[in-house]
């Protein structure tokens, strides 16, 4: 085998743009390295788990993609797109009508999944957070119990993997085109580089590898069935299959093109939103209309020439390096393709509302775009299931790592515990033991799926885990009893976004949310079953004083019994 070890100037300029454009740009710098809270010492050392027969455990495949709503999945009934390949998972299992998260925001909700664990007890509590991989996961207790494991895709911790016998993961945020994975088992197109730390010491080397004129949705989909092909068939394996789509700036495939038209489409009934009462909500910087006209909306700089009072405000720079990235055939397909589109900009750049429904559905094609290409991805891999016969024995999830808004409140991007961002689509299938078309009405968290694992695996869930097992409810239909859901947001109005800190609680029928930031403290109560779009704080009126009171009192109960941390003054 022959491994390279790359060391050019040229090599050293992409790797800033995949560690410091990209993240900033999608709302996910990484930043120093650092963690808001320490993780627990008692949970630091990984229980003994002995070898557990193999004959009956069931093999697990969780598919996560990223930013992925709940309402651009046909199974949930959404209108925007047709996802068969999710929803044949829907159909052939289980699919959870209430799913949330715990903190909406990419790197702390995939910490909360991996380890059962709030953010403030895991330590990673927001994008400027790096993730102690020596703490309990669910995939090290899986590993050390016989399974063969595996994460290919996108990781996003900031550090690197721990618990898999195989790892190839996105660089940062990964790019769609000619992505670059670094991996722990090397192969013939491997460049070695060493990482330096600000002294200039090195500190680790890495494997990278950089698959020319690959999509990366296909190619996270290519590494997950080469695991499958070549793994160890005497035990049963547990893979993580990781998406970047469809996340920010969302670049279709360009095979894909036309498939997706959204010239027609309509906004949502909030989309010219007001924020009245919500004064967090009116702080935001992710309306539609702060997109950058070349970054997220894919025009050129010619195109909007004169139209910006400093045209690098349109990001073309950036954009140039994100499409720099596609070989001569893909830029073929992508500018005859876009020169067209493109030309409907002219026509409404005189009119802001106009301008403004152009941007969002410009938006909507490319994020709709990017769900495509993924959903047949996902297909590939459900095939290859059935195909060999491991279709009947593999739990089969799909979810995202939290919601995302496509124009409610004239946003986009997540963070705010409002429903569009805190819900997340679950789906299930393991026709060994679930049984097909079922619909699970109760509210669960990502804060769920580590005990779930554990559960299923045969293995013996760790008192600090604070998740709880959906098999009962999956395999028996046994109730969830769960009076509320606990939610904490730390990023704040200082980082990307502007959107403040917060925390507050999720009934099955209100939710009250404590914003606490700089110059704000500020609290909402809404009805969610008479106001499922929250846009009318009901806090401070008299006819819900007993509500405010009751929410109030099961806040504390529930920070209590997760040993959250009280909100400084």
């Amino acid at each position: 085998m022959n491994i390279r070890k790359n060391t050019t100037a040229s090599m050293g300029r992409v790797i800033l743009l995949s560690f410091f454009i990209i993240p900033v740009l999608s709302g996910c710098f990484s930043g120093k390295n650092k963690t808001t809270n320490t993780v627990k010492k008692e949970s630091a050392e990984l229980q003994d788990v002995a070898k557990i027969e193999n004959k009956s455990r069931p093999n697990i495949v969780f598919i996560m993609s990223d930013d992925h709503s709940e309402r651009a999945i046909s199974a949930y009934g959404s209108e925007l797109i047709n996802t068969p390949n999710i929803d044949r998972i829907a159909n052939e299992g289980a699919i959870f009508k209430n799913s949330f998260v715990a903190n909406s925001i990419c790197g702390p909700s995939r910490a909360v999944m991996l380890t059962g664990k709030h953010s403030h007890i895991n330590g990673f509590t927001d994008n400027h957070s790096r993730f102690d991989g020596n703490q309990p996961t669910y995939p090290q207790y899986l590993q050390k119990s016989g399974y063969q494991t595996a994460v290919v895709g996108k990781w996003h911790l900031h550090s690197d993997p721990v618990g898999f016998d195989y790892w190839e993961i996105l660089r940062g945020q990964g790019h769609y085109y000619s992505p670059e994975f670094i991996t722990n088992t090397p192969n013939e197109i491997t460049v070695v580089k060493d990482v330096k730390n600000k002294k200039g010491k090195v500190i680790k080397t890495e494997y990278e590898n950089t698959y020319r004129g690959a999509y990366a949705t296909i190619k996270t989909g290519d590494l997950a069935l080469n695991f499958l092909e070549n793994r160890d068939k005497s035990k049963p394996f547990a893979m993580i299959y990781n998406h970047k789509a469809p996340h920010r700036n969302w670049m279709p495939n360009v095979d894909d093109l036309g498939v997706i038209d959204t010239s027609n489409l309509k906004v949502p009934d909030n989309f010219f939103d007001d924020y009245e009462n919500r004064p967090a909500a009116k702080l935001q910087e992710l309306e539609v209309n702060d997109m950058y006209l070349s970054y997220d909306l894919k025009l050129t700089e010619a195109d909007y020439a004169g139209d910006l009072a400093d045209i690098s405000m349109g990001w073309g720079k950036q954009w140039q390096a994100l499409y720099g990235r596609m070989t001569p055939s893909q830029k073929s397909k992508w500018d005859a393709y876009y020169q067209e589109l493109n030309k409907e900009y002219q026509n409404v750049k005189g009119d802001e509302k106009a301008l403004l429904v152009w941007k969002y559905r410009r938006y909507m094609h490319d994020y709709l775009s990017s769900i495509y290409a993924m959903d047949k991805d996902i297909g590939r891999v459900l095939d290859y299931l059935d195909e060999q016969g491991l279709a009947e024995n593999t739990i089969v999830v799909y979810t995202s790592d939290q919601g995302f808004y496509i124009g409610e409140h004239g946003w986009f991007d997540k963070r705010f515990m409002y429903e569009e961002s805190m819900r997340t689509p679950l789906v299930v299938r393991y026709p060994a033991k679930i049984k097909a078309n079922q619909v699970v009405n109760e509210m669960v968290q990502n804060l769920d799926y580590a005990a779930t694992f554990l559960d299923f695996a045969g293995i013996d869930i760790p008192d600090d885990i604070q998740g709880i097992s959906l098999k009962g409810r999956l395999i028996d239909q046994e109730p969830i009893e769960r009076d509320a859901l606990y939610y904490h947001y730390y990023e704040g109005i200082e980082k990307e976004h502007k959107v403040a800190k917060h925390e507050g609680i999720r009934t099955d029928t209100h939710k009250l949310i404590h914003f606490k930031d700089v110059g704000l403290d500020h609290f909402e109560l809404y009805d969610i079953a008479a106001d499922p779009s929250e846009m009318n704080n009901l806090y401070g009126t008299a006819s819900i004083s007993k509500i405010q009171s009751e929410l109030h009192s099961q806040l504390l109960k529930v920070k209590e019994q997760y040993q959250a941390p009280v909100i400084s003054k």
